[in-house]
């Protein structure tokens, strides 16, 4: 069947044939690791090929890597010079252990290897609801899906609260597992907005407080393989609207950064985290460090899972570009917004462009 289907899709310009039907039913059905492997798609998930543009193939240009435990000047001028450029950069010795990592990936993938039954009830379409499955089947853009599943957990701190109550009790030891690397990653995130902070000449503790005291979301991202990598796309161009991005990625490819016209891809370190600077941390800075537009590819032959973890301000925290940053040279470049109608003016933003990402940020752009 795969030898017929790669001897039927040769060509870019083949016409994409309607066999399975578009999503229309909130159930999980929508859900793509639980149908079998996929050798036709409906062109609800295809793009036009102007619009999946390849990434560059030049290994010239690659995210920063930043070795953790070098000098505190060190990894503090690297992460700030990361930052003005790329928005982007991987970290490796960043303290969480191997072991910790071993037991996310792990649980991981028994979450996914569930029979239906087990995960049937966290199944929702609804934006709002904190725990939640649900599938890029269902999650359009510009009146296209997504090749992903994700199983989205809230873990406010400080502390981890009530929401627990909701996770799935399937892996049991499943919250044992998340609990454990949420707070490590929160604390890593944490040692950076701080390392950035001495760059930035803030005070120390500035990111500390209401800007990361709201929700920790760890979103568990499964990619199942693609019958068509080249007209179709696991997540599409976005920039991330919450401060800093935690994203453990595993061996195989999938994420790409646009960085000068071009999307490069990242390649996958063993137990490293890719670091991501999201649209409020460009906002605080008043556009000195960058929130660059990324994607996720597919593949025809290997399942892929990231682990996301971002930190987020509480609802009524105020944000605006810090005064410290302030002065004639560089006057205030974005207005100032509670963060829960930042979050849901970007989202409005986007839907009104059409999923285009630089019309979205203008919104907040004096």
């Amino acid at each position: 069947l795969l030898a017929l289907f790669l001897a039927s899709h040769n060509s870019s310009d083949q016409p994409i044939q309607q066999s399975i039907p578009c999503p229309n039913s909130s159930s999980m059905e929508n859900m793509l690791h639980l149908k079998p492997a996929h050798t036709l798609f409906p062109n609800c998930f295809a793009l036009e090929t102007e619009q999946l543009p390849p990434a560059v193939t030049s290994s010239a240009v690659a995210l920063p890597i930043i070795d953790m435990s070098r000098s505190r000047e060190e990894v503090r001028r690297a992460i700030l010079d990361a930052g003005k450029e790329f928005g982007f950069f991987q970290v490796v010795n960043h303290g969480v252990s191997e072991e910790v990592l071993r037991d996310m990936k792990s649980v991981c993938e028994e979450f996914f290897q569930l029979p239906t039954g087990d995960k049937a009830h966290l199944y929702s379409e609804d934006n709002n609801k904190l725990n939640r499955l649900f599938s890029g089947s269902t999650f359009k853009t510009d009146s296209k899906n997504y090749w992903m599943d994700c199983l989205r957990l809230a873990c406010p701190f400080p502390g981890i609260s009530d929401s627990v109550n909701h996770w799935p009790e399937k892996p049991q030891r499943l919250r044992e597992v998340v609990e454990k690397y949420a707070v490590l990653t929160r604390g890593m995130g944490l040692e950076i907005l701080e390392l950035l902070c001495e760059g930035l000449g803030f005070r120390s503790g500035y990111f500390e407080g209401e800007q990361t005291d709201g929700m920790v979301s760890v979103s568990i991202i499964h990619y199942p393989p693609c019958p068509n990598p080249s007209r179709i796309l696991g997540l599409p161009p976005h920039c991330d609207r919450n401060l800093i991005t935690m994203v453990l990625s595993g061996a195989v490819r999938g994420l790409e950064v646009f960085y000068n016209g071009d999307w490069i891809k990242v390649e996958p370190l063993r137990n490293a985290f890719v670091i991501n600077f999201g649209i409020q941390l460009e906002v605080v800075t008043n556009g000195i460090m960058k929130s660059m537009e990324h994607r996720v590819v597919t593949n025809l032959a290997l399942p892929r899972t990231s682990v996301v973890t971002s930190l987020m301000a509480t609802d009524d925290f105020l944000i605006g570009p810090a005064e410290e940053l302030l002065c004639e040279n560089n006057p205030r470049r974005y207005r100032n917004t509670v963060f829960r109608d930042f979050m849901r003016l970007y989202n409005k933003a986007l839907e009104e462009s059409g999923g285009d990402v630089k019309q979205a940020i203008k919104y907040f752009k004096i």
